[in-house]
């Protein structure tokens, strides 16, 4: 049986992206971001709820997210579903799941004046998220834990 993997996301950046090295020298990047529910309800009151995604970007599509990308800017992410695990500093072991991306579409405006063409990023160099096992990859990086939710800390 075939299983699918896979998370389109629209939304902005919580927090400027923060490039990191793994021990093996990939470079990784990680960010926030929120995206929006809206809806209606039967009274017609107008509801609306975000949701905070931890997002993780490897080899040139983390170099490129770092140079670009900047808290509050509009993007397009898509990747896949990882959860990772770690012990804390007194034992408890932490769950995190996130999505790893493999492709960015920067949706903001060009702030130089350029075309205001959608600015597209794939990650065909050979050195996509596809390219890195995730588990071997992250090696000693633990998330800094200050951009989780209060509630996610729970």
């Amino acid at each position: 049986m075939r299983s699918v993997n896979k998370v389109i996301l629209v939304g902005n950046l919580t927090r400027d992206p923060e490039l990191k090295q793994t021990t093996n020298g990939q470079s990784i990047v990680t960010f926030g971001l929120a995206t929006n529910r809206e809806w209606v309800t039967r009274s017609t009151e107008k509801k609306s709820l975000a949701e905070y995604h931890n997002i993780a970007a490897w080899g040139k599509l983390a170099e490129i997210c770092q140079n670009y990308l900047k808290k509050g800017k509009l993007v397009y992410v898509e990747g896949y579903l990882k959860t990772r695990s770690w012990d804390s500093p007194e034992g408890v072991k932490i769950f995190r799941t996130e999505i790893v991306a493999t492709d960015m579409i920067m949706l903001d405006k060009r702030q130089d004046g350029g075309s205001d063409d959608i600015d597209y990023v794939p990650s065909e160099d050979g050195m996509d998220a596809n390219t890195f096992d995730p588990d071997e990859e992250f090696g000693d990086i633990i998330p800094d834990q200050s951009d989780t939710p209060a509630e996610d800390k729970k």
